[in-house]
């Protein structure tokens, strides 16, 4: 296939979120995308709020410490042209330190209140903070000027690095519309104020046509069903949908006829022992009734997949399709399923 750098779904878009069911591979996804964001010289922000330190992990580097790195190039266009891709680990504490000090000028007071640990005691006793805390962040990375606004970008450090965009490995879909509104309801309860202020500014952000919500899953019933309960809710917050990734897709081995014939028990068991003979394949009754026994298997699982695949295409959103990769999730696996991203138009 052959890649369209210039075509893409989202144009506009700065912040991609991606969610989906736990074993879907939404944090593959996430990685998968920035890559395929990362091209022709564009500076892309891969994020993580999970504490898994799931980004290390996948790129083979050191556990992320609170400091956006550099963690790799991404994949290259047509042109040989090769963006960055730049990590950051978001904790609730770090965030929160460096929000007292940005908003309310704390400095060494804010230290201070970690040691006592009067920030662990609130962001435990308040779940909803750690959203907050998270969410900010974020915000503050998209809403840099981009290197192109040389206006905007006059007088800034030079060590401030600004990014085309922005990809979050957020939470499960059974949990994103709490963690994307939670500002809604702060700002509901902080009237005035640098709090309700910052609260505002998030959500305008994330109900913009500068944000997607991405979800990932698989063809399997209750990730296919949690995908379309995650998309009503996310329309009723009034959170912009992106498109659903189809992961771990099987190879298509067996075209529908072959498949109807062994699902229906109409294979010649005798013609399969001829083809093997043929072969040099040392064949007893046992191998082929073995051989039958796995593609009448295999014959089932795809007809479910497709019922589930038509489910899927009822959402009528953009949807992509990533394959089930035998050697694993590397480097190179990443690479591979940036450039099929990139072909299918999602980056």
């Amino acid at each position: 296939m052959t890649a369209h750098p210039d075509r893409t779904d989202w144009p506009g878009v700065r912040l991609h979120v991606v969610t989906g069911k736990g074993g879907t591979g939404k944090s593959t996804v996430a990685a998968a995308l920035a890559l395929a964001l990362a091209s022709s010289g564009r500076n892309v922000l891969l994020c993580e709020v999970e504490g898994r330190q799931g980004i290390a992990r996948m790129f083979d580097v050191d556990p992320l410490p609170y400091d956006e790195r550099r963690i790799t190039k991404g994949a290259p266009d047509e042109e040989g042209r090769a963006g960055q891709v730049y990590a950051l680990h978001i904790d609730p504490e770090s965030a929160l330190l460096e929000y007292l000090a940005m908003y309310y000028k704390l400095g060494r007071a804010g230290k201070a209140l970690d040691r006592f640990g009067v920030i662990d005691f609130a962001t435990t006793i308040a779940p909803g903070v750690r959203d907050v805390l998270l969410t900010g962040k974020v915000y503050e990375a998209v809403q840099r000027p981009r290197r192109s606004d040389k206006r905007a970008d006059k007088g800034r450090h030079r060590d401030v690095i600004t990014y085309d965009a922005v990809v979050l490995d957020a939470p499960p879909t059974g949990r994103i519309c709490q963690f994307l509104g939670v500002n809604s309801e702060l700002a509901g309860l902080a009237k005035v104020g640098p709090i309700k202020s910052q609260a505002d500014k998030v959500m305008e952000l994330l109900r913009s046509p500068r944000t997607a919500v991405h979800l990932v899953t698989i063809l399997e019933e209750m990730p296919v069903q949690e995908t379309a309960d995650g998309i009503a809710e996310l329309h009723r917050a009034g959170l912009p949908v992106g498109g659903v990734v189809v992961n771990l897709v099987r190879p298509r081995a067996l075209g529908a006829s072959a498949l109807d014939q062994v699902r229906d028990d109409e294979v010649d068991p005798t013609a399969i022992t001829s083809e093997l003979s043929r072969a040099k394949v040392d064949v007893d009754a046992e191998l082929v009734r073995s051989l039958l026994d796995e593609a009448r298997d295999h014959a089932v699982r795809r007809q479910l997949e497709d019922e589930q695949r038509t489910l899927v295409e009822a959402e009528d959103l953009p949807t992509y399709e990533l394959p089930r990769l035998a050697g694993g999730i590397d480097h190179g696996a990443l690479i591979e399923l940036a450039q099929l991203l990139r072909t299918q138009g999602m980056a």
